[in-house]
């Protein structure tokens, strides 16, 4: 698993008017190829009016699998565009749909090209981006008279709590950043001079919002 990637919030649309031709950007994020194919799929059945329905997905941690369709758009001038857009923005498990009305004026191959990348940047942007960060959660019990202390020094570190809950003693999960396991581990009992019980949990990425 990735310590961290990037990728798309969730889904949106975004429009946009270039030489009277509309351009809808639709931006979903897609986490294996059938999810992919259907948001395609479920954009041109929507769109089946339009000249074209151009897409492009990219998915993996590797991005291992990549596909870009230029939908009777001229050769080059929509679904790669749009893949690099896609690079460009460390981008994964992201899928883009671009449908275009035409307007009745012809933008040329390199008109096309920056129509495309335009509308892709702008939907994805619209639909915002995400840091994904691999998280332990870690689970500490410890006695009432150290959650002063604990909890004042977890405000001050790099370590998030998640929650707090008061039993017969005090216990705490606490997100710690992949990689950081030991480290964490060793100031808890620093700080509590060993006398917490501590034990790493599941692992989840936690997102964060980010402008890329």
């Amino acid at each position: 698993m990735l310590k961290e990637y990037y990728t798309v919030k969730g889904e949106a649309v975004h429009e946009i008017d270039i030489q009277k031709s509309r351009f809808i950007a639709h931006v979903k994020r897609a986490e294996s190829e059938e999810e992919a194919l259907s948001f395609i799929a479920s954009v041109k059945k929507k769109h089946r009016d339009a000249n074209h329905n151009c897409s492009v997905y990219m998915i993996g941690e590797q991005n291992l699998i990549q596909k870009a369709s230029d939908d009777g758009e001229p050769a080059g001038t929509a679904g790669v565009p749009m893949l690099e857009v896609l690079k460009k923005k460390d981008l994964k498990d992201t899928a883009v749909v671009v449908t275009r009305y035409f307007g009745g004026i012809k933008l040329g191959a390199g008109g096309l090209i920056r129509a495309y990348s335009k509308a892709a940047s702008e939907g994805i942007n619209a639909c915002g981006i995400v840091k994904r960060t691999l998280t332990a959660t870690f689970h500490v019990k410890l006695d009432y008279t150290w959650l002063g202390k604990v909890e004042n020094a977890l405000h001050h570190s790099p370590y998030e709590i998640k929650e707090i809950r008061y039993l017969g003693q005090v216990e705490l999960d606490i997100y710690v950043k992949e990689g950081e396991q030991h480290a964490f581990e060793t100031w808890i009992s620093d700080l509590t001079n060993g006398q917490a019980d501590v034990a790493e949990g599941e692992k989840l990425y936690l997102e964060t919002d980010v402008a890329r």
